[in-house]
């Protein structure tokens, strides 16, 4: 019998799903908006309609399906099926997302968080295949994180675990959204690495990064990397900032977790090997001595699929249960 597995990846502006066979093999995917406001219910149709209208083209029933993954953002509850806080999609906060999506597909379901999803997939077919010490991070508004330990997802207590986004790099430093101070993400997240340019600016301090926010309102990771190649004195020092952070975070990683591999991931990689050789830099000047090159730092590899394979690679390992 063809057994085939759903990887579905819930945003907050779209769903984005794949078909896979047994043996994680891509057969078809597609996305759609996710139309959050109108509701979990709404959200739900369109999965299924989305989900049964790839079969249209391909050469399978989907009397075929037997099991779909589903990852979130914010906290879940895995023994409840629920997502826990997400402020992108608050009208799914306490929602029996995973009861009543597979009700609605017809075959049983499993969730996770989206973050642990996507390192899922990394470990499974991307840049960490096989390696049993991982950690898993992705570098967007915020700094999300998977851990992976004996070759198993970490959850801790309610589900909580895995967020390095905020450990403490600089104790008292800047606020973070958490609520603590000095938090990694509330510097080396893209977000906040734009951020950091904006209050250069309200500082009073001269860079060519006052005409981008003059002309765009705000100031994108992306703008700080272009004007620090051009140049820039202040676009610099935010950018060192935000590579020493990433370095330090690597540091207290291998201390506490003591993985074999790191993997970064998220736009903010679209700056190539040069950022990805500062943060080993860094990592490098604040690790114990002796211990430098015992922990691998990458780029992550499968992009915006990471999240659909992880997702259909835990539905086929709950399957297998």
């Amino acid at each position: 019998m063809t057994k085939l597995y759903l990887g579905i990846d819930l945003g907050g502006t779209n769903v984005k799903i794949g078909l896979f066979d047994s043996e994680i093999n891509l057969i078809s995917k597609t996305s759609a908006p996710t139309q959050a406001d109108k509701g979990p219910e709404h959200v739900m149709e369109i999965i299924a309609q989305s989900s049964f209208g790839m079969f249209e083209n391909i050469d399978y029933s989907k009397d075929d399906l037997v099991y779909a993954g589903i990852g979130c953002p914010g906290p879940v509850d895995l023994a409840k099926g629920i997502i826990v806080d997400a402020p992108n999609i608050p009208l799914f906060n306490g929602y029996p997302l995973r009861e009543q999506l597979s009700l609605k597909l017809g075959i049983p379901v499993t969730m996770e968080n989206d973050a642990n999803a996507a390192g899922w997939g990394e470990h499974v077919l991307g840049a960490a295949k096989g390696v049993e010490e991982m950690v898993f991070l992705t570098l967007g508004t915020g700094i999300g994180g998977a851990v992976i330990t004996n070759g198993e997802l970490v959850h801790g207590h309610l589900d909580a675990g895995g967020e390095l986004g905020h450990l403490v790099i600089f104790p008292n430093g800047r606020q973070c959204g958490c609520g603590q101070k000095g938090c990694a993400e509330a510097y080396a997240s893209a977000g906040n690495t734009g951020n950091r340019a904006m209050e250069a600016i309200a500082q009073g301090k001269k860079t060519s990064l006052e005409q981008v926010k003059d002309n765009k309102g705000t100031i994108s990771c992306k703008d700080v990397y272009e004007h620090r190649s051009a140049g820039d004195e202040v676009a610099g020092e935010i950018a060192d900032l935000t590579e020493e952070v990433l370095g330090r975070l690597c540091v207290l990683i291998q201390n506490f977790i003591s993985p074999a591999r790191i993997l970064f991931a998220g736009g903010m990689i679209a700056e190539g090997q040069t950022l990805l050789d500062r943060i080993i830099e860094q990592y490098r000047k604040f690790a114990w001595p002796g211990r430098e090159d015992t922990l691998e730092i990458c780029f992550a590899t499968l992009g915006e699929d990471s999240g659909i394979i992880g997702n259909a690679a835990l539905a086929m390992k709950a399957s297998e249960k």
